[in-house]
């Protein structure tokens, strides 16, 4: 295969996030090349203000591909847009869009595109963030209008008291991740999102699809995947079986 005429994807990640390149690969094969470039490092701030942080600087990121045509970009990073809001990271997005010259795009706002394409206007949010983060999550989705019906916490170490769990997206295991999902009780119908583009998803998901197989399971990179999917025109890929069945719409 001739990889000089694919489209080309910019894809802008945390420093430390681990798992948005590989699954945004193993989701998305070979038929679109991903670029990534990375968030600075912000030694000393807490996590919001680093969000914040990411916001400011994202025009210099998207600016440091230079001359390199891209066909589209996507920012791996829902927390820095869920402190914009729907109507403030949609702007957002419309702005680097028109000043870049190709269509720039939040995980946030490619969940969202989801959303509009198969109805979904009800959620059951999974969330491996910690609780200011998590309400911010799930007020983020509902002045979206999207109703989040039931919040699941996926800790990186869960412990006997929920406010004893110890926090971080990029040290959730598919244990826990199946665990907690199959204590909640996931809906037979309906969707469920996997908030958080550091969080690995695709083995748990691949099992509860199994198990629950009329139930929509979205997660931020399946989503941007998505999406990049469109904007380049790549539509008729072969690509992960999660990603396809949601594309072909049996997914709800």
């Amino acid at each position: 295969m001739d990889i000089f005429p694919l489209p080309r994807l910019g894809l802008i990640v945390p420093p430390e996030n681990p798992i948005a390149e590989p699954e945004f690969h193993r989701l998305i094969g070979s038929e679109v090349n991903v670029y990534t470039s990375r968030f600075p490092l912000t030694p000393g701030m807490g996590v919001k203000e680093t969000m914040l942080s990411y916001n400011d600087v994202l025009p210099d990121i998207l600016g440091s591909f230079g001359r390199m045509r891209l066909d589209a970009a996507v920012v791996a990073c829902n927390a820095s847009h869920y402190l914009l809001g729907p109507e403030g990271d949609r702007a957002f997005c419309a702005e680097l869009s028109e000043r870049f010259g190709y269509p720039v795009l939040s995980t946030t706002q490619a969940i969202l595109a989801v959303c509009e394409a198969f109805g979904i206007t009800r959620m059951t949010l999974v969330s491996p963030y910690w609780a200011w983060l998590t309400e911010t999550s799930r007020s983020f989705w509902e002045e979206a209008g999207v109703t989040i019906d039931r919040v699941v916490l996926a800790p990186a170490v869960p412990a006997p008291k929920e406010e004893d769990h110890e926090f971080d997206p990029y040290r959730v295991t598919t244990s826990t991740i199946l665990t907690q999902m199959r204590e909640a009780g996931v809906p037979d119908e309906g969707a469920v999102l996997f908030t958080g583009t550091g969080m690995g998803t695709l083995t748990a998901l691949a099992e509860l699809d199994r198990e629950f197989g009329r139930t929509t399971l979205l997660t931020s990179n399946l989503a941007a995947a998505w999406w990049t999917r469109r904007a380049v025109g790549a539509a008729g890929a072969r690509v992960h079986p999660l990603l396809e069945r949601l594309e072909r719409g049996t997914a709800r």
